[in-house]
């Protein structure tokens, strides 16, 4: 996997922050990939990183993450959907916005990527 790619996506999850969430989806659009890249880059490299707060975009995951990341989200305030399914990412997501602009200035110092 791509080492710039790498970075860029878990530079993205480092801003994320505590008590709220992202998508894969979301940030797949911040950097610029889709959300499956997203999930490649968390499951190869993620255990470094709030891996916590990036779901499926109905805030679940898969139920072995699940059960590992509820302490997380006790800790964090983030509660959890009625189901128990997963978060409540609606009521969590972090200002998409906000994460997409600190983003751009967290890899400016990442050489372009070659072309």
């Amino acid at each position: 996997m791509d080492e710039r790619l790498v970075e860029l996506v878990l530079r993205a999850v480092d801003l994320i922050p505590p008590g709220r969430v992202a998508a894969y989806g979301d940030l797949g659009r911040i950097v610029g990939i889709g959300p499956r890249q997203v999930g490649a880059v968390m499951s190869r490299y993620g255990d470094g990183v709030t891996w916590w707060r990036v779901t499926n975009a109905s805030g679940g995951f898969a139920p072995d993450l699940l059960e590992r990341a509820r302490p997380h989200w006790l800790e964090e305030g983030i509660l959890v959907k009625p189901s128990g399914g997963g978060c409540r990412i609606e009521e969590h997501r972090a200002d998409l916005e906000r994460l997409a602009a600190d983003w751009r200035d967290a890899v400016a110092d990442l050489a372009p990527a070659e072309e």
